[in-house]
Protein backbone atom coordinates (compact mmCIF):
# COMPACT_ATOMS: atom_id res chain seq x y z
CA UNK A 1 0.00 0.00 0.00
CA UNK A 2 3.05 2.36 0.66
CA UNK A 3 4.42 1.84 -2.30
CA UNK A 4 1.06 2.88 -3.94
CA UNK A 5 0.64 5.74 -2.67
CA UNK A 6 4.10 7.26 -3.43
CA UNK A 7 4.10 9.25 -6.46
CA UNK A 8 7.47 10.32 -8.20
CA UNK A 9 8.12 13.93 -8.26
CA UNK A 10 8.55 15.68 -11.89
CA UNK A 11 8.73 19.70 -10.85
CA UNK A 12 9.61 21.40 -7.48
CA UNK A 13 8.27 24.12 -5.77
CA UNK A 14 11.31 26.56 -4.27
CA UNK A 15 10.19 28.37 -1.38
CA UNK A 16 12.09 31.40 -1.14
CA UNK A 17 12.64 33.29 1.40
CA UNK A 18 9.99 35.02 3.26
CA UNK A 19 6.21 34.82 3.18
CA UNK A 20 5.96 39.12 3.83
CA UNK A 21 4.69 40.84 0.72
CA UNK A 22 6.56 44.25 1.91
CA UNK A 23 9.95 42.24 2.22
CA UNK A 24 9.40 40.08 -0.74
CA UNK A 25 9.27 43.50 -2.43
CA UNK A 26 12.27 45.09 -0.86
CA UNK A 27 14.59 42.25 -1.51
CA UNK A 28 14.12 42.06 -5.24
CA UNK A 29 14.85 45.22 -5.33
CA UNK A 30 17.75 44.32 -3.55
CA UNK A 31 18.83 41.47 -5.59
CA UNK A 32 18.25 43.35 -8.86
CA UNK A 33 20.21 45.95 -8.52
CA UNK A 34 23.07 43.27 -7.29
CA UNK A 35 22.40 41.47 -10.34
CA UNK A 36 22.38 44.40 -12.63
CA UNK A 37 25.63 45.94 -11.14
CA UNK A 38 27.32 42.37 -10.87
CA UNK A 39 26.80 41.91 -14.65
CA UNK A 40 27.91 45.58 -15.27
CA UNK A 41 30.99 44.94 -13.06
CA UNK A 42 31.93 41.75 -14.78
CA UNK A 43 31.72 42.24 -18.51
CA UNK A 44 32.94 45.56 -17.61
CA UNK A 45 36.07 44.14 -16.49
CA UNK A 46 36.50 41.45 -19.43
CA UNK A 47 35.62 44.36 -21.99
CA UNK A 48 38.52 46.37 -20.50
CA UNK A 49 41.02 43.74 -20.24
CA UNK A 50 40.33 43.04 -23.99
CA UNK A 51 40.61 46.44 -24.79
CA UNK A 52 44.00 47.60 -23.41
CA UNK A 53 46.71 45.81 -24.35
CA UNK A 54 48.84 46.79 -21.14
CA UNK A 55 46.47 44.15 -19.45
CA UNK A 56 47.32 41.42 -21.86
CA UNK A 57 49.63 39.73 -19.01
CA UNK A 58 49.00 36.12 -17.71
CA UNK A 59 46.98 37.44 -14.78
CA UNK A 60 44.31 39.79 -16.55
CA UNK A 61 43.81 36.60 -18.96
CA UNK A 62 42.96 34.39 -15.57
CA UNK A 63 40.75 37.36 -14.01
CA UNK A 64 38.98 38.02 -17.18
CA UNK A 65 37.63 34.04 -16.82
CA UNK A 66 36.87 34.94 -13.43
CA UNK A 67 34.82 37.44 -14.35
CA UNK A 68 32.93 35.10 -17.25
CA UNK A 69 32.66 32.70 -14.42
CA UNK A 70 31.04 35.22 -11.68
CA UNK A 71 28.74 36.53 -14.25
CA UNK A 72 27.62 33.13 -15.64
CA UNK A 73 27.63 32.20 -12.11
CA UNK A 74 25.23 34.60 -10.37
CA UNK A 75 23.11 34.07 -14.14
CA UNK A 76 22.17 31.03 -13.29
CA UNK A 77 20.83 31.47 -9.36
CA UNK A 78 19.65 35.23 -9.46
CA UNK A 79 17.09 35.31 -12.10
CA UNK A 80 15.42 32.40 -10.15
CA UNK A 81 15.95 34.19 -7.26
CA UNK A 82 13.53 37.47 -8.48
CA UNK A 83 11.14 35.07 -9.77
CA UNK A 84 10.62 33.28 -6.81
CA UNK A 85 10.58 36.55 -4.98
CA UNK A 86 7.67 37.66 -7.04
CA UNK A 87 5.23 35.10 -6.64
CA UNK A 88 6.14 34.11 -2.90
CA UNK A 89 7.41 30.29 -4.64
CA UNK A 90 8.52 29.35 -7.76
CA UNK A 91 7.57 25.97 -9.62
CA UNK A 92 10.78 24.54 -11.59
CA UNK A 93 10.29 21.09 -13.04
CA UNK A 94 12.72 18.18 -12.38
CA UNK A 95 14.35 18.90 -15.68
CA UNK A 96 15.44 22.60 -14.87
CA UNK A 97 16.10 21.67 -11.06
CA UNK A 98 18.91 19.37 -12.53
CA UNK A 99 20.09 22.16 -15.33
CA UNK A 100 20.34 24.46 -13.16
CA UNK A 101 22.15 22.32 -9.95
CA UNK A 102 24.21 20.94 -13.35
CA UNK A 103 25.18 24.77 -14.52
CA UNK A 104 25.73 25.99 -10.61
CA UNK A 105 27.86 23.25 -9.77
CA UNK A 106 30.30 23.72 -12.95
CA UNK A 107 30.69 27.51 -12.47
CA UNK A 108 31.69 27.14 -8.74
CA UNK A 109 33.90 23.89 -9.29
CA UNK A 110 35.48 25.95 -11.86
CA UNK A 111 35.82 28.61 -10.51
CA UNK A 112 37.68 26.63 -7.25
CA UNK A 113 40.49 25.47 -9.24
CA UNK A 114 40.97 28.89 -11.13
CA UNK A 115 41.76 30.46 -7.96
CA UNK A 116 44.20 27.97 -7.22
CA UNK A 117 45.64 28.30 -10.88
CA UNK A 118 45.75 32.26 -10.24
CA UNK A 119 47.85 31.67 -6.65
CA UNK A 120 50.51 29.45 -8.95
CA UNK A 121 50.63 32.44 -11.49
CA UNK A 122 51.13 34.82 -8.52
CA UNK A 123 53.94 32.61 -7.07
CA UNK A 124 55.72 32.17 -10.41
CA UNK A 125 55.54 35.83 -10.67
CA UNK A 126 56.90 36.85 -7.56
CA UNK A 127 59.80 34.26 -7.09
CA UNK A 128 61.08 34.03 -11.08
CA UNK A 129 59.91 37.71 -12.65
CA UNK A 130 62.67 37.60 -15.32
CA UNK A 131 61.52 34.06 -16.35
CA UNK A 132 57.58 35.10 -15.42
CA UNK A 133 56.13 35.68 -19.15
CA UNK A 134 58.62 32.66 -20.73
CA UNK A 135 56.92 30.43 -17.79
CA UNK A 136 53.52 31.67 -18.24
CA UNK A 137 53.20 31.97 -21.89
CA UNK A 138 49.79 32.10 -23.53
CA UNK A 139 50.06 28.20 -23.95
CA UNK A 140 50.66 27.07 -20.61
CA UNK A 141 48.12 29.83 -19.63
CA UNK A 142 44.99 27.78 -21.95
CA UNK A 143 46.14 24.99 -20.51
CA UNK A 144 45.69 25.73 -17.23
CA UNK A 145 42.29 27.44 -17.49
CA UNK A 146 41.03 24.54 -19.99
CA UNK A 147 41.92 21.65 -17.07
CA UNK A 148 40.13 24.09 -14.68
CA UNK A 149 36.94 24.09 -17.25
CA UNK A 150 37.40 20.26 -17.32
CA UNK A 151 37.91 19.70 -13.45
CA UNK A 152 34.50 21.95 -12.98
CA UNK A 153 32.56 20.00 -15.57
CA UNK A 154 33.43 16.50 -14.58
CA UNK A 155 32.94 17.16 -10.78
CA UNK A 156 29.48 18.53 -11.87
CA UNK A 157 28.81 15.48 -13.91
CA UNK A 158 29.47 13.15 -11.15
CA UNK A 159 27.14 15.26 -8.69
CA UNK A 160 24.40 15.94 -10.93
CA UNK A 161 24.43 12.49 -11.96
CA UNK A 162 24.72 10.96 -7.88
CA UNK A 163 21.93 13.33 -6.98
CA UNK A 164 19.30 13.40 -9.85
CA UNK A 165 19.25 9.54 -9.79
CA UNK A 166 17.75 9.14 -6.40
CA UNK A 167 14.32 9.20 -6.27
CA UNK A 168 12.15 11.91 -4.78
CA UNK A 169 8.41 11.31 -3.80
CA UNK A 170 5.52 13.18 -2.49
CA UNK A 171 7.13 15.87 -1.11
CA UNK A 172 8.36 18.52 -3.65
CA UNK A 173 8.85 21.47 -1.85
CA UNK A 174 12.15 22.88 -1.31
CA UNK A 175 12.94 25.39 1.41
CA UNK A 176 15.60 27.09 -0.35
CA UNK A 177 15.93 29.36 -3.07
CA UNK A 178 17.32 27.12 -5.83
CA UNK A 179 18.02 23.57 -6.34
CA UNK A 180 21.09 23.57 -4.22
CA UNK A 181 22.40 19.74 -2.43
CA UNK A 182 21.28 19.74 1.11
CA UNK A 183 17.68 20.88 0.49
CA UNK A 184 17.22 18.19 -2.47
CA UNK A 185 19.13 15.47 -0.16
CA UNK A 186 16.44 16.17 2.24
CA UNK A 187 13.40 15.69 0.11
CA UNK A 188 14.87 12.06 -1.12
CA UNK A 189 13.00 9.07 -0.78
CA UNK A 190 15.35 6.62 -1.21
CA UNK A 191 18.34 5.78 0.99
CA UNK A 192 21.02 8.52 0.00
CA UNK A 193 23.78 6.88 2.17
CA UNK A 194 25.94 5.99 -0.76
CA UNK A 195 25.21 9.32 -2.46
CA UNK A 196 26.16 10.87 0.43
CA UNK A 197 29.47 9.46 1.17
CA UNK A 198 30.40 9.72 -2.50
CA UNK A 199 29.08 13.55 -3.42
CA UNK A 200 30.70 14.98 0.08
CA UNK A 201 33.63 13.43 -0.32
CA UNK A 202 34.49 13.96 -3.57
CA UNK A 203 33.31 17.67 -2.74
CA UNK A 204 35.39 18.11 0.35
CA UNK A 205 38.11 16.83 -1.64
CA UNK A 206 38.18 19.30 -4.12
CA UNK A 207 37.43 22.32 -1.69
CA UNK A 208 40.66 20.91 0.79
CA UNK A 209 42.92 20.46 -1.76
CA UNK A 210 42.25 23.16 -3.86
CA UNK A 211 42.80 25.68 -0.13
CA UNK A 212 46.02 23.39 0.23
CA UNK A 213 47.86 24.18 -3.00
CA UNK A 214 46.79 27.85 -2.66
CA UNK A 215 48.45 27.35 1.21
CA UNK A 216 51.42 26.11 -0.07
CA UNK A 217 51.48 28.51 -3.24
CA UNK A 218 51.57 31.50 -0.57
CA UNK A 219 53.86 30.19 1.46
CA UNK A 220 56.24 29.96 -1.42
CA UNK A 221 55.50 33.66 -1.63
CA UNK A 222 55.92 34.95 1.48
CA UNK A 223 59.52 32.68 1.42
CA UNK A 224 60.25 34.53 -1.90
CA UNK A 225 58.76 37.93 -0.54
CA UNK A 226 61.29 37.66 2.58
CA UNK A 227 64.56 37.20 0.06
CA UNK A 228 63.62 41.11 -1.11
CA UNK A 229 65.66 43.46 0.76
CA UNK A 230 64.12 46.72 1.25
CA UNK A 231 60.77 46.91 3.15
CA UNK A 232 59.13 48.95 0.57
CA UNK A 233 59.77 46.00 -1.98
CA UNK A 234 58.25 43.99 0.38
CA UNK A 235 55.16 45.76 0.49
CA UNK A 236 54.98 46.74 -2.93
CA UNK A 237 55.60 42.83 -3.79
CA UNK A 238 52.72 41.47 -1.18
CA UNK A 239 50.32 44.33 -2.44
CA UNK A 240 50.07 42.35 -5.68
CA UNK A 241 48.27 39.43 -4.15
CA UNK A 242 46.18 41.11 -1.77
CA UNK A 243 42.85 41.17 -4.27
CA UNK A 244 43.66 37.52 -5.31
CA UNK A 245 43.51 36.57 -1.03
CA UNK A 246 40.65 38.31 -0.82
CA UNK A 247 38.87 36.68 -3.31
CA UNK A 248 39.92 33.46 -1.90
CA UNK A 249 39.00 34.28 1.66
CA UNK A 250 35.49 35.06 1.10
CA UNK A 251 35.11 32.53 -1.84
CA UNK A 252 36.71 29.26 0.22
CA UNK A 253 35.80 30.65 3.63
CA UNK A 254 32.08 30.48 2.40
CA UNK A 255 32.20 27.64 0.84
CA UNK A 256 33.92 25.66 3.99
CA UNK A 257 31.29 27.22 6.53
CA UNK A 258 28.26 25.97 4.17
CA UNK A 259 29.55 22.44 3.17
CA UNK A 260 31.65 21.46 5.89
CA UNK A 261 30.19 22.12 8.86
CA UNK A 262 28.24 19.12 10.96
CA UNK A 263 24.91 18.40 10.10
CA UNK A 264 24.23 19.72 13.93
CA UNK A 265 25.15 22.87 13.08
CA UNK A 266 22.80 23.59 10.60
CA UNK A 267 19.50 25.72 9.96
CA UNK A 268 17.75 26.34 6.64
CA UNK A 269 17.64 30.07 7.35
CA UNK A 270 21.83 30.35 8.21
CA UNK A 271 21.72 28.28 4.83
CA UNK A 272 20.00 30.78 2.78
CA UNK A 273 21.39 33.81 4.04
CA UNK A 274 25.54 31.73 3.55
CA UNK A 275 24.18 31.09 -0.27
CA UNK A 276 22.99 34.54 -0.99
CA UNK A 277 26.78 35.51 0.19
CA UNK A 278 28.77 33.16 -2.07
CA UNK A 279 25.72 33.52 -5.38
CA UNK A 280 25.07 37.06 -5.39
CA UNK A 281 27.09 38.92 -3.19
CA UNK A 282 30.51 37.25 -4.11
CA UNK A 283 30.27 38.05 -7.72
CA UNK A 284 29.34 41.23 -6.87
CA UNK A 285 32.59 42.08 -4.83
CA UNK A 286 35.03 41.06 -7.15
CA UNK A 287 35.39 42.98 -9.78
CA UNK A 288 35.20 45.67 -6.76
CA UNK A 289 38.06 43.84 -5.25
CA UNK A 290 40.10 43.57 -8.42
CA UNK A 291 39.73 47.17 -9.06
CA UNK A 292 39.57 49.42 -6.43
CA UNK A 293 43.07 49.19 -5.22
CA UNK A 294 44.80 48.26 -8.92
CA UNK A 295 46.54 50.92 -10.73
CA UNK A 296 46.67 48.76 -13.67
CA UNK A 297 42.57 48.37 -13.51
CA UNK A 298 42.20 52.04 -13.26
CA UNK A 299 44.61 53.34 -15.88
CA UNK A 300 43.24 51.26 -18.42
CA UNK A 301 39.25 52.33 -17.26
CA UNK A 302 41.18 56.25 -17.84
CA UNK A 303 42.27 55.20 -21.25
CA UNK A 304 38.85 53.43 -22.22
CA UNK A 305 37.05 56.40 -21.06
CA UNK A 306 39.43 59.05 -23.04
CA UNK A 307 39.09 56.94 -25.97
CA UNK A 308 35.23 57.28 -25.62
CA UNK A 309 35.35 61.01 -25.01
CA UNK A 310 37.64 62.03 -27.71
CA UNK A 311 35.37 59.68 -30.45
CA UNK A 312 32.27 61.61 -29.34
CA UNK A 313 34.50 64.92 -29.96
CA UNK A 314 35.35 63.71 -33.63
CA UNK A 315 31.91 62.94 -34.20
CA UNK A 316 30.07 66.25 -33.37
Amino acid sequence: MDRINLTTVTEFILMGFTDSPRLEMLLFLVFLSFYLITLLGNVGMIILIQLDVQLHTPMYFFLSHLSVLDACYTSVITPQLLATLTTSQTVISFGQCAAQFFFFTICAGTECFLLTVMAYDRYVAISNPLLYTVVMNPRICWRLVVGAYVCGVSGAILRTTCTFTLSFCDNNQINFFFCDLPPLLKLACSDTTNTEIVIIFFGNFVILANALVILISYLLIIKAILRVKSSGGRAKTLSTCTSHLTAVALFFGTLIFMYLRTGSGKSPEEDKVVSVFYTVVIPLLNPLIYSLRNKDVKAAFRKVTARIQVSKRTEI
